[in-house]
């Protein structure tokens, strides 16, 4: 499985294109909003002969869900999030003007993400971990035989996601963190929502939030 990151819009979030040698591929947390970002997401796609059939949010904070519509009408796919984060999504619209994304279209899911539910593409497997915290339907998405997780903005190199946001609690994201992230082995990369990789076990000890 090749892993590839796109960062856009102001946030610099980290969008992710995961694909196999079958060229089937996920999208997960597309954060394209501006004309440019959208062909830049375009053009690999297409460059590299891919078929996106699944569209899939960690969570529905607003940098993280920019590109859904753009992702669900170029490719006819429906999006998958957590049940827990559809009514952070729906509160999208009333606020996006304020951050100057006037153009924002929602997009809702045509299906819902569980734990230990397995999101399946070409050769390759998914697992669904819930791991509330920096928003109360975050998922991250595990593959265990390549040792990659796709994170979103639960667990950074040496930081944690915030928790001030609503919906956001401290003490659950630490308690997710500590039971299904530090679950998984130390050589395990985690990809989050914004900046650089990491793996479990850097973040197990160096973590200044964690110790």
């Amino acid at each position: 499985m090749k892993v590839t990151c796109l960062t856009f819009n102001p946030f610099q979030e980290n969008t992710y294109i995961l694909h196999d040698d079958t060229n089937e591929c996920v999208v997960i947390d597309p954060g394209c909003y501006e004309k440019q970002e959208r062909e830049q997401l375009k053009n690999y796609i297409k460059e590299n002969g891919l078929k996106v059939v699944r569209l899939l949010n960690t969570h529905c904070h607003i940098d993280h869900v920019l590109g859904n519509q753009f992702v669900a009408d170029t490719y006819k796919v429906g999006l998958e999030i957590h049940p827990d984060d559809e009514q952070t999504l729906r509160a999208i619209p009333a606020y996006a003007p304020a951050y100057g994304f006037q153009m924002y279209e929602e997009v809702l899911p045509t299906a819902f993400l569980k734990e230990g539910d397995v999101v399946g593409f070409g050769k390759t497997e998914l697992q669904v971990l819930f791991t509330p915290g920096h928003a109360p339907g975050h998922v991250v998405f595990y593959n265990g035989p390549e040792k990659i997780c796709i994170g979103g903005d639960v667990l950074f190199q040496n930081s944690i996601g915030r928790t001030d946001l609503p919906g956001g609690n401290f003490d659950t994201l630490i308690a997710s963190i500590k039971s299904k992230l530090f679950a998984l082995p130390d050589d395990v990369t985690v990809y989050p929502g914004h900046g650089p990789e990491t793996t479990i076990g850097h973040e197990r000890n160096n973590n200044p939030f964690l110790r």
